[in-house]
């Protein structure tokens, strides 16, 4: 075996024991002591049949075959009166090959049960190599390096208990020395490898795999410090919040474990919600943490109680601490707290308040099956990280509000990445004249000389769908109560009355306000009437139809709302499918060329894009760009009808979509309404432009009834021939890619308010 390191390294590894046997030889001629010179040779009598130990061995069976024999030549540095106190061994430095052991480090290895391997904690293959280099370094070049990468071993306990040990290591009784034919670096290269500590193939590079003999043995010490490693895992973990994703640690029960020392262990944490005086669990951390004291707390105790309880905490932030539930009075045994302990098998507990200057900010919960398990040392042990857990707490309190402030930004505003920098750059010169207290006032947000692209998918006759199925959600509710009054005695005579007078209304000459009128007849009347009829005795039949009747009532309006939901999910389908495709396809259009982009639902999807060098002044403008985002757009509107026509037969409601783009040749600007929230176009300079947009729905081909839009067709409304030539060069080439047909309508669009001359194409989905 060449290799006695599981990782790859610099060395071949020999275990020898010629540097110590050289020490027994020095203590035989030169020691003064009659004993200690009669002992050494005593021991340097014992190893001479065993050459091997002396030449040095890589067979580690040969430790098992000596094992007495080593125990006793190592005994002055494994002192019998220190056995059960010191845990000690020999080993290979930074191997897991470990013997002669002293009697607690056997104990300990015991406890960890038979399958475990003892293994150095944390330290990858590279490290690891750059390491073993570094003792070259030490040893042959005596260069004084001293590392600062500790090391650990982490065994287990009987009950569990991850402990962890730091790791001292003697190498007096090791050598190094390259193997035959080795290139041994100049200081020079030295010099430049410490420079490039990181660099792991610039090490291999000037010290190859076993070009070096590692040859002797180590001693190694271990010094328990679990509750300090646990401690800065602990830290580490409340440090490291990651505000893109706020995820648990789901270490972090084994790290208390671990620090408190308790195998049995469950912890619970909510943070205070101040504005409404209430506990809140933190949602990263609720399948993972389990707080049975302060969920019954927050389920149990009316407000009141809840309330003065908080504000006597503000004050009196003491911990409660009890270390076995059995020593409580029996007048707290009598509690219907005490109960939820025994419940959930609770022995021992503390419960924790987090206060910063009189104000409380969390409160945590330790519990465990195990009596005896806290107690006022426990407690004490907190104090090594409040301070962490006070700025792990204020640090996700900052974090949250920065995600809800980018959710309220993303969902509720209109502020695109595309001209997010000029917000920007009027904050920090409001923020830099506060800093300074001066008065500044902010400017206005405008973009000047765009280009604009508009384009709808409309959902086609969605008014005139919700209106019949109205009449058919109300046709239902009445037949429904019909059904139910002419069961009933003659005191309902009076409803069956108005209930006819509406349907002749609806389905003859309905009225504005029929609907409301409906309305107020089921909330005032109808409604109080049927709910006493089920509180006094009536029929079974009568009740069977009347909790039918209120199980299809749409609470909100008291009307009945099946069909119009039908709609209004198909519709909310067809947008949010519709969107996707959009905004999916805007990420691409947005490398073409930064721009303005919104989109708005209600019947379907209507969008606008503004573009223009004063959106990205730092980017080379020119009017190809334009071009290609017309192109983009074309072909997004094919995709979308495409997309549309794959799950239409999915709907519950069957619907139809016509898609429009609007061709304007004319630069407007666009200005960010402080009223509103949001950009619109300046209607100072640019009215006929949204006048165009807002009659274009509606508009008809001139001197016919048809619609310029129409369902499985794309429509182009624009001025001038020049529009038309470039469009035909779009549609001809989505015709050869067979998203179009060859079917091309060149149409007239009718004179609208004020606004002639508008020509249009149409063609054919494929």
């Amino acid at each position: 075996m060449a290799n006695l390191y599981k990782k790859d390294a610099p060395f071949q590894v020999y275990i020898s024991f010629k540097k110590y046997l050289d020490v027994l030889e020095h203590i035989r001629y030169n020691d003064r002591l009659e004993y200690r010179v009669n002992y050494a040779q005593s021991l340097i009598d014992k190893t001479k049949n065993f050459r091997e130990l002396r030449d040095g061995f890589q067979d580690i069976s040969l430790l098992e075959k000596h094992e007495e024999l080593i125990r006793l030549l190592l005994s002055d540095l494994f002192p019998t009166g220190l056995t059960f106190n010191e845990i000690k061994a020999a080993s290979i430095p930074l191997s897991n090959i470990t013997f002669n052991y002293t009697e607690r480090f056997k104990n300990i290895l015991k406890d960890a049960g038979k399958d475990f391997e003892i293994e150095l904690r944390n330290i990858d293959d590279d490290e690891f190599y750059v390491f073993c280099c570094c003792l070259i370094l030490q040893a042959y070049y005596k260069r004084d390096i001293k590392s600062s990468l500790p090391f650990y071993y982490d065994i287990p306990n009987k009950q569990g208990i991850m402990k962890h040990y730091k790791i001292t290591v003697n190498s007096d009784f090791t050598e190094v020395y390259p193997t035959e034919g080795t290139k041994i670096p100049s200081e020079e290269v030295v010099d430049m490898l410490l420079e490039n500590l990181d660099d792991f193939k610039l090490w291999k590079k000037y010290f190859p795999s076993e070009s070096w003999i590692l040859k002797g043995f180590t001693i190694i010490s271990l010094v328990d410090c679990t509750s300090e490693v646990a401690l800065s895992d602990l830290k580490s973990s409340m440090i490291s919040i990651d505000p893109e994703n706020l995820a648990p640690d789901e270490n972090l029960i084994e790290i208390f474990k671990s620090y408190f020392d308790v195998s049995q262990l469950n912890f619970g944490l909510m943070l205070f919600n101040k504005k409404d005086q209430r506990l809140e669990k933190l949602p990263i951390y609720e399948n993972l943490f389990t707080s049975h004291i302060l969920d019954f707390w927050i389920n149990t105790f009316d407000d009141e109680t809840r309330r003065a309880t908080f504000t006597n905490l503000n004050h009196n932030s003491k911990p409660i601490v009890v270390s076995h539930i059995e020593n409580l009075d029996d007048e707290v045994k009598s509690l219907p707290s005490f109960r939820i302990l025994r419940d959930n098998s609770i022995n021992s507990f503390m419960v924790i308040p987090i206060v910063k200057d009189n104000e409380l900010l969390a409160m945590m919960e330790f519990t465990s099956p195990v009596a005896n398990s806290f107690n006022g040392l426990k407690l004490k042990k907190m104090e090594f990280f409040s301070d962490m857990i006070l700025f792990s707490l204020n640090r996700f309190s900052f974090e949250k509000n920065y995600q809800i402030e980018a959710i309220i930004q993303r969902e509720y505003t209109s502020i695109h990445d595309s001209v997010v920098w000029k917000f920007r750059n009027e904050a920090e010169k409001y923020f830099n004249a506060s800093l300074a207290k001066k008065i500044y006032t902010l400017k206005q947000i405008s973009f000047k000389n765009l280009t604009p692209l508009f384009g709808f998918s409309d959902i086609r006759s969605s008014s005139e769908k919700r209106f019949n199925l109205m009449l058919e959600d109300l046709n239902q509710q009445i037949e429904c109560l019909h059904e139910i009054f002419t069961l009933t005695n003659s005191d309902s005579e009076k409803y069956l009355l108005a209930l006819d007078i509406f349907e002749n209304e609806l389905n003859n000459e309905i009225k504005a306000d029929s609907e409301q009128r409906f309305q107020r007849l089921l909330r005032d009347e109808i409604h109080p009437y049927l709910q006493a009829k089920l509180e006094i005795k009536t029929s079974s039949e009568v009740k069977a139809k009347i909790k039918d009747y209120f199980a299809q009532v749409f609470t909100q309006t008291d009307l009945f709302y099946a069909s119009r939901k039908s709609l209004d999910d198909s519709i909310t389908l067809v947008n949010r499918k519709l969107a996707d495709v959009l905004d999916e396809a805007q990420i691409q259009a947005q490398q073409i060329f930064p721009h303005y982009y919104e989109r708005f639902k209600s019947d379907g999807i209507e969008h606008n894009l503004y573009i223009g060098q004063n959106i990205s002044p730092d980017l080379h403008y020119h009017s190809k760009i334009v071009h290609k985002l017309r192109y983009w757009q074309l072909k997004t509107i094919c995709n979308m009808e495409l997309e549309f026509r794959n799950f239409r037969k999915d709907l519950p409601i069957c619907l139809d979509i016509a898609s429009l783009i609007f061709v304007y040749n004319e630069k407007v600007d666009i200005r960010f309404r402080m009223d509103e929230k949001r950009f619109d176009v300046d209607w100072a300079y640019n009215s006929y432009y949204e006048i165009i947009k807002k009659r274009l729905d509606k508009a008809h081909v001139k001197d016919s009834a048809d619609r310029i839009t129409c369902p499985g067709k794309i429509t182009i409304v624009y001025f001038g021939m020049e529009n038309q030539r470039e469009y035909l060069d779009y549609v001809n080439k989505l015709q050869k890619k067979g998203i179009l047909k060859n079917d091309i309508e060149f149409l007239r669009v009718e004179d609208l308010q004020g606004i002639t001359g508008l020509l249009a194409l149409r063609v054919s989905l494929a």
